[in-house]
């Protein structure tokens, strides 16, 4: 493990950032992270309870929000799509945050519930029944679906029709557990329940799910000499009314309390965790004392009961018939360790079908095998889940010391020791974020290796395996990019491509905008690569345009064949190879394409961008031996110049609808037809590679007719997308980056930003707004929204009122074309 980045306060002399007691932070499947401070004032002496919300791209990006609770945040959860948070505090307030505008650096407080008065010790979301388990053990099978399958989990509760229920479920600290539904026209439904008819404190609690749609709470009072209890808790609606029934489950004492070496050495139960939010049946636990801790891991399992041998003669036990109890079992259990401050556990649902914790050579150092902990003396060190033996560890500044150096003795050190006070595990658990005693936020790498010596293939595969599991969950890969050096990025593009290749048609469909984005981001980390990310956008937008404009084409009859017009007009086009557009149109029922004049002329600015680009990609077609230059994938690529040569012969149609629909094009002779030209020798580019497996060279009359084309036309410039500003491409040297909250580093003179400035406009030059492709001036003074994974810039509100623009707009509301999300910008953006 190594430190990527760490993103610390401003000292200001009148208020300061103090970590909140208890700290707590949270990691979203988008790769937002969610810590608390208390930020305290010096004159008013009060203290206010903050949240703060970082994209891990852009941390010192941070939105700091005043949570509005009057007492320390206990806890903070993420719902399964990452695109709203649940806070909760020492008085019973329950506050749930949604994006405004879905902007990732803009949050607001929508619902709420509470328990007035009854501090909130554990919080979930109810779980929405899917469930994908990844099968490391198989991860060079060529199927997706021997990967990963989908398990068989039900709901916490289901809707009409089996709808997942949305809502949250919280224990209190005086045995009380409470639960709040989303009911679909914005209201809520709650319900508070004692876990028992005894209540009592609860100072720990967690929550986990069973397949079944059930619920199990697990419950300590603090003390190690009282029992671990376990509840079921069932909730359901009846007559429009949230109804909660529990009931008690087998509990467990600690080992260490029934250790007669250990028996009074751990007081108090730390940490009290279950392995996973789904995993109901693995529970990890943490007794303390002053100075140091012990970590158990323990399984609850199905156990014959014995039967007396006076009952087995009267009726003997025959297989399924012998009485079966649950009881909980110990897993494994650690020495002494140094007290632990914080524990982060994976969340990639990993199927371990060996009960038995052997794991074979090639996966037993799979990252999300393991858990963290962190220790007071400012370690961090990574063990497996289950057999809790060590994977790797990490030094902290503070704690620089020899590995084998047994920790009862190393001398303790006077004064507080920084260390975390609250960490998280990214959900591919390849890096860790840690808040530490001083409010600072410092990210982690993890070795896809968990630090042991693999070949350089094994931690390519495992490298590989996670980006195909982001692939098919639709999570953000920014924690897998920390691992990729630019010698990495040509081979994991390919075989990655591979991979994809020998999936079903269906599901590359399904994932074909996913993979073209995922390589963008890969190849955006090589200098050698860099021009290919300009090319992947493109595509991206290519691919997007085009399913729009055919949207729009509707049949002439109702009772329509079965084919849409769309997919006639691929086919018509793919079958009939001529180089005259007019005769490719003819065998196009034009009936299909009338749209109205006002729909016509809005498309305008994307029918020119399609002009444009093909125009571009022509007349570089005699440069095509350089593969640094934007656009050189496409002259190989038969599919897109498929789509180009679809989209002409649809603009041709509109044209004689409405002309000044048409692209602009400046000519150096009134009478030439320029679409028809450009239209001719994009044919005969596109015979040259329509069958990937026989690609020929393009022949040299069309080379000399490319070469001709800037003197008949004025190519244009193209608007390629301007070099993100995020942070991982500075992280690739291995050398700790210091940021600062609300500043934006300074970071100038990277080697693969320098190789984009031949893309990238000159400051002062017109900016563009690259999803509606509107010029917005040197200077914008519209509000605009950037991606935060590849800096793609548009207008935080529309213009434009006419239907079909608001459809093309309403596809990126919630994400950017390559998926990620967005964030305002600055009114001046540079």
């Amino acid at each position: 493990m190594d430190l990527a980045y760490v993103c610390e306060w401003e000292k200001k002399p009148k208020s300061n950032h103090c970590p909140s007691i208890p700290l707590v932070c949270a990691w979203s499947c988008r790769n937002l992270i969610a810590f608390t401070t208390d930020l305290r004032n010096e004159e008013e002496k009060d203290l206010t309870h903050m949240v703060h919300i970082i994209d891990t791209e852009h941390p010192w990006d941070v939105y700091s929000v005043n949570s509005g609770h009057t007492e320390v945040i206990t806890c903070l959860e993420w719902d399964q799509s990452g695109s709203r948070l649940l806070s909760a505090d020492a008085d019973g307030h329950i506050k749930c945050w949604g994006m405004t505008d879905h902007l990732a650096n803009s949050w607001e407080n929508t619902v709420g519930s509470v328990v007035e008065g009854d501090p909130v010790v554990a919080l979930s979301w109810l779980h929405n029944g899917v469930k994908l388990a990844l099968h490391v053990e198989k991860s060079g099978a060529s199927n997706f679906g021997e990967k990963f399958s989908r398990v068989k989990f039900s709901p916490s509760l289901t809707l009409f029709g089996g709808k997942p229920m949305e809502g949250w479920i919280a224990v209190t600290i005086s045995g009380l557990v409470t639960v709040s539904l989303l009911k679909p026209n914005g209201q809520v439904l709650t319900a508070t329940e004692s876990l028992c008819r005894l209540r009592c404190r609860v100072a720990l609690a967690d929550v986990a799910f069973t397949g079944g749609g059930n619920i199990v709470v697990a419950t300590s009072d603090g003390s190690s000499t009282s029992p671990v209890q376990f509840y079921k808790v069932c909730v359901s609606v009846v007559n429009e009314k949230c109804k909660i029934d529990t009931e008690i489950l087998p509990s467990l004492f600690m080992r260490c309390t029934t250790d007669p070496a250990r028996k009074d050495k751990y007081p108090a139960i730390t940490h009290l965790k279950f392995l996973a939010r789904d995993m109901s049946e693995q529970v990890l636990l943490c007794a303390s004392n002053q100075n140091n801790s012990i970590v158990e891991c323990w399984s609850l399992r199905k156990e014959g009961l014995p039967v007396n041998n006076i009952f087995q003669q009267i009726s003997p036990v025959v297989g399924d018939k012998q009485p079966m109890i649950l009881k909980w079992r110990i897993l494994s259990a650690t020495n002494d360790l140094d007290r632990v401050s914080a524990v982060a556990l994976p969340k990639l649902p990993i199927s371990l079908t060996n009960t038995d914790l052997k794991v074979a050579n090639d996966t037993k150092f799979f990252p999300g095998l393991g858990l963290a902990l962190a220790f007071h003396d400012g370690s961090v060190h990574i063990v497996h889940r289950l057999s809790l033996q060590m994977m790797a560890v990490f030094y902290g500044s503070s704690s620089q010391r020899p590995v084998d150096e047994p920790a009862l003795k190393r001398p303790r050190t006077t004064g507080p020791l920084v260390h975390f006070k609250a960490m998280q595990l990214s959900w591919t658990s390849l890096a860790l974020a840690g808040v530490d005693s001083h409010g600072k936020l410092s990210m982690l790498r993890i070795s896809p290796s968990m630090g042991h010596v693999l070949d350089m293939n094994m931690s390519l595969r495992h490298l590989l395996f996670l980006l195909e599991y982001c692939m098919v969950t639709g999570y953000d890969w920014w924690d897998i990019l920390l691992h990729v050096q630019p010698s990495m990025v040509q081979n994991l593009v390919e075989k990655l491509h591979e991979e994809y290749m020998r999936q079903n048609a269906a599901l590359q469909q399904v994932l074909s905008t996913r993979i073209v984005a995922m390589k963008a981001s890969l190849c955006k980390l090589s200098s050698s690569t860099i021009a290919r990310v300009c090319d992947y956008h493109a595509k991206l937008f290519l691919i997007a345009i085009s399913c729009t404009l055919k949207s729009l084409l509707r049949p002439h009859f109702l009772n329509t064949p079965d084919k849409s017009p769309g997919d006639r007009l691929t086919e018509i086009c793919s079958k009939i190879t001529d180089v005259d557009i007019d005769k490719v149109m003819i065998n196009l029922k034009t009936e299909e394409f009338v749209l109205e004049m006002t729909t016509l002329q809005s498309l305008q600015q994307l029918i020119q961008w399609v002009g444009d680009f093909v125009l571009y990609l022509l007349a570089s077609l005699p440069n095509q031996g350089s593969p640094v230059r934007p656009g050189h994938s496409f002259l190989r690529d038969g599919a897109s110049l498929g789509m180009f040569r679809e989209l002409m012969v649809v603009i041709r149609i509109w044209g004689l609808l409405k002309p000044s629909c048409l692209p602009v094009y400046t000519a150096t002779s009134d009478t030439q037809d320029s679409m028809s030209l450009l239209f001719r020798l994009l044919t005969k580019l596109w015979l040259c590679c329509r069958e990937e497996n026989h690609i020929t060279e393009p022949d040299d009359t069309l080379i000399d007719e490319c070469c001709l084309l800037p003197s008949q036309l004025l190519i244009p410039n193209i608007d390629w997308l301007p070099i993100n500003d995020g942070i991982i491409s500075k992280l690739q040297n291995k050398q700790l980056v210091r940021l600062q909250f609300g500043k934006a580093p300074g970071l100038v003179g990277h080697t693969v930003s320098s190789q984009f400035d031949a893309f990238v406009r000159a400051p002062g030059q017109p900016k563009i707004d690259h999803l509606r492709r509107l010029h917005l001036g040197a200077y914008p003074t519209e509000e605009c929204k950037s991606c935060t994974r590849c800096g793609c810039v548009t207008m935080l509100k529309s213009p434009n009122k006419v239907t079909a623009v608001k459809q093309w707009e309403q596809r990126w509301i919630k994400n950017c074309l390559c998926g990620g999300l967005w964030r305002k910008m600055p009114l001046s953006y540079s």
